[in-house]
């Protein structure tokens, strides 16, 4: 189990997702991922990189929100958020990607730090729900639509 709860999973080169409990360390040649759903967007990544629609990306890139500093003698670290990905596309945009099934409330104070930090950066939220991938707003707004019917 990952910090999360979340169930680790691991994606061979071929690009198969394997539970960790069941995956025998000794044959996966792989990345260990906190979620089923992360390691699904890695295989996205992957895919759009071969046909070009990426240019790179970087798995769990650090960003610090707030630097270490001392008070009253005493150091007090600094705070990072640890993004899922960073992509980056031809014309030179970069995106932050976080994979989740749902806001938390920590990940909301720390979109909060991060847009304040990098204004320059674009921060999504993205959930695969209804059978493809969208940011959570878009996933709130079609699950209100869906609940009218």
């Amino acid at each position: 189990m990952s910090k999360y709860g979340a169930t680790k999973v691991v994606v061979t080169e071929d690009l198969q997702i394997y539970n960790l409990k069941d995956a025998k360390e000794n044959n996966i040649d792989g990345l260990t991922f906190d979620s089923k759903a992360e390691a699904r967007y890695y295989a996205l990544l992957l895919q759009l990189q071969q046909e070009g629609a990426i240019t790179s990306f970087i798995i769990q890139p650090r960003y610090v929100l707030q630097p270490a500093f001392k008070k009253n003698g005493k150091m007090v670290r600094k705070i990072e958020y640890v993004a899922d990905f960073e992509v980056s596309y031809p014309d030179g945009e970069l995106e932050v990607i976080d994979v989740k099934g749902f806001e938390t409330k920590d990940f909301a104070l720390k979109k909060k730090l991060f847009e304040f930090k990098y204004p320059h950066l674009q921060l999504k939220l993205m959930t695969f729900k209804y059978g493809r991938w969208m940011t959570i707003e878009e996933y709130k707004k079609e699950k209100k639509e869906r609940a009218k019917k």
